[in-house]
């Protein structure tokens, strides 16, 4: 639904959008009339304590007003519950009843300062409850008041007054709404959006320097951010509905799935020896991966032991450490690292926890279990580093070998170089191979480490070609086709459950769009029902909720078909209407497309998706390719599945419980499918 406009302006909530708080005052207003009533009838009207006939006048106008309020209220909810959420004509009389709710706060703010004159000057020998009544009525007054002006900041629009209504002409059935004008007010729109976007961001990150490259990162970051919604009409409650059905449709079709056809294979298979292998190796790895975050990620997954054992070492200082470390200091850091990985300080060449924006920690070690020089870059830990991952334009990658266009995520490749440069041109690698020179090159990270890593060892794969890496849950719009091709060589990348990091990437993203709109364009039913059953579907599960959505007696192939409901919501003018109404791709055209690096391990959960807190975990895993990885999967565990302690734990668990949770392929090499 469009945003409502009321004041002049567009704000970021919808007619729809007040049933519930609507209903929670309601509860609130109507509890504190009681109240009021309850001690009116006790008193029978007489109040005989000093001030007692300026008592009796202000409660029976409390009465009145709030009983007005209440009956304003009850209209409010009921009206808002009309319709859904692309049919607001029942709705129409909604801002009618938010200009009389608004004009009650008047009298109610005036009341609340009389009350507040009354206790202070004339409640002398009045008796408590009366007293307590009046209290309770101008506190409540003034928490509603400041509740109103803080909701009012949350859902005010900055581009509200440039905003129109987007139906114009729909009603007639005109289609025809490319305009000059319209397409004009979109990209002034758009641009107002950035400004809007680069002030945010630089507030948020006020205590970061403010040098050339943060300056351009606010610019790119805001431009993608202000971008991805910018061409459509819809408020925030609208995108949570829609990933709520989205939710509930993606069980449904999981569940009606046909269990796929296994080709069976040999204990002794290639296929599944190659997979045991790797995921040996990625197991242990792995908690490179882990150790590279430092003190946080070791206190997180130890919280009762972890402090403790740190404390000693964490301002211990020791006179040969600086020839080590680069950057930061390292106390406490060093010392988890020593703990994870169970290695000797002098099996250490360099580590660094220098941190800046495209330039992110990593350390460098000998492995003397695997016979391997290490590298080892840690994942999003600082602001530093998320404006570094959104920082997600192409940049030109150049790499000799590659044929094909060669191009990668900016943010994640200038991390890449920079670690390129201190490994090459400061001597590392040629320090850590003089060392142990029969020892191969391995490099490992997770998140924004695994992209990094996945980026530094195709730069560094043609002078080390036994170079292996393992990039755990790197993200999805990460590198161009042909390096993804290329870095099969050499990146074995991990994936767990419904992880939404390696789902990531800004076709995905479109995707993502063109799939809410559609499903809040067919769901018949009114937004309050779809928040309220999706809440206690995320909670508690059971089943999915049968509204009509995307899916309902229409194949699949029909979703490239634009929807009357769906183009009402996107603002004329825009890329997306252009595609919408010519039948074009929904994939946005502007941006290039990134895949995963390397062959892909997936693994999932064995039995039903929901499980009881303390039950036991079960994994498999399987060879993908980056197909499986083109929609973005909603699920409580798109996040709990990207946690470096996660994927570590269910490593551990698929090497130590191989016989019953390795699955083998059911795939050639030439065609790989995904359970």
């Amino acid at each position: 639904m469009p945003g409502m406009v009321v004041f002049g302006r567009r704000w970021g909530i919808a007619s729809d959008d007040l049933v519930l708080p609507g209903a929670f005052e309601l509860f609130i207003r109507v509890l504190w009339w009681i109240a009021t009533v309850v001690l009116y009838a006790t008193h029978k009207g007489k109040f005989d304590c000093h001030g007692g006939a300026v008592l009796h006048s202000y409660i029976v106008v409390l009465l009145i007003l709030l009983a007005v309020i209440i009956l304003t209220l009850c209209a409010v909810v009921y009206v808002s519950a009309q319709g859904t959420i692309m049919n607001p004509g029942p709705r129409r009389s909604m801002p009618v009843l938010v200009y009389l709710r608004a004009v009650l706060y008047i009298p109610e703010f005036v009341w609340a300062c009389l009350g507040a004159v009354w206790v202070s000057d004339s409640s002398g020998g009045c008796e408590p409850a009366e007293i307590g009544l009046v209290i309770g009525a101008v506190v409540a007054s003034w928490i509603i008041l400041l509740s109103m002006i803080l909701g009012l900041l949350i859902v005010f629009d900055p581009l509200g007054s440039l905003r129109r209504p987007t139906l114009i002409g729909e009603a007639s059935g005109l289609r025809d709404l490319q305009s000059s004008e319209s397409s004009q007010l979109f990209y002034t729109a758009r641009s107002l959006a950035v400004r809007v976007w680069e002030s945010r961001l630089r507030l948020l990150c006020c205590c970061l320097p403010q040098d050339d490259n943060h300056r351009a990162a606010f610019s790119s970051i805001s431009q993608l951010v202000s971008g991805f919604f910018s061409d459509t009409d819809l408020v925030p409650s609208d995108i949570a509905a829609g990933l709520a059905l989205l939710h509930q449709e993606q069980d449904k079709m999981e569940h009606c799935r046909d269990p796929d056809d296994v080709i069976p294979h040999s204990p002794s298979s290639p296929i599944r020896e190659d997979l045991e292998v790797e995921l040996e190796k990625a197991a242990h790895f792995m908690q490179f991966a882990v150790a590279a975050y430092g003190w946080p990620l070791y206190v997180y997954s130890n919280p009762l032991t972890g402090l403790c054992k740190l404390s000693g070492d964490c301002c211990h200082n020791r006179n040969t450490e600086s020839d080590l470390v680069g950057g930061d200091n390292f106390g406490c850091n060093f010392s988890s690292i020593l703990h994870v990985t169970g290695l000797q300080y002098r099996d250490f060449i360099h580590i660094s926890f220098h941190n800046q924006i495209y330039e992110i920690p990593f350390f460098v070690a000998l492995d003397h279990k695997r016979e391997a020089v290490l590298v080892a870059v840690r994942g999003t830990l600082s602001l530093k580093d998320a404006l570094t991952d959104l920082s997600a334009e192409c940049e030109n990658l150049p790499v000799e070998v590659v044929s094909g266009a060669s191009y990668a995520h900016k943010g994640i490749s200038q991390a890449a170089n920079y670690i390129y440069k201190k490994l090459v041109n400061d001597g590392i690698l040629s320090q850590a191979f003089s060392i142990a020179p029969e020892y191969r090159l391995v490099i490992t990270g997770h998140s924004l480490g695994a992209g990094t890593a996945s980026l530094l060892a195709a730069l560094l794969h043609s002078t080390y070609p036994t170079l292996k890496c393992y990039a755990f849950s790197p993200p999805g719009g990460l590198m161009s086709k042909a390096l993804a091709e290329y870095s099969k060589q050499f990146v074995i990348s991990v994936v767990l459950g419904k992880d939404l990091v390696p789902r990531l990437s800004i076709p995905n993203m479109e995707d993502l769009k063109r799939r809410i709109l559609k499903m809040v364009s067919n769901c018949n039913k009114p937004k309050y029902k779809i928040l309220l059953h999706g809440c206690w579907y995320e909670v508690f599960g059971g089943t999915p909720d049968d509204f009509p959505t995307e899916m309902e007696n229409r194949r699949e192939e029909a979703l490239n078909q634009p929807l009357l409901g769906e183009e009402s919501l996107l603002v004329p003018g825009s890329t997306s209407y252009h595609s919408i109404s010519s039948d074009d791709s929904p994939t946005h055209p502007t941006h290039l497309p990134l895949f995963l690096p390397g062959r892909i391990i997936y693994i999932t959960e064995e039995g039903p998706s929901r499980r009881h807190c303390f039950s036991q975990v079960r994994y498999r895993a399987e060879w993908s390719n980056e197909t499986a990885f083109h929609s973005v999967l909603i699920s409580p565990r798109m996040v709990a599945d990207h946690m470096p302690d996660v994927v570590h734990r269910a490593l551990c668990s698929l090497t130590s419980d191989r016989p019953f949770s390795l699955c083998p392929s059911s795939h050639s090499n030439s065609h790989l499918n995904v359970i």
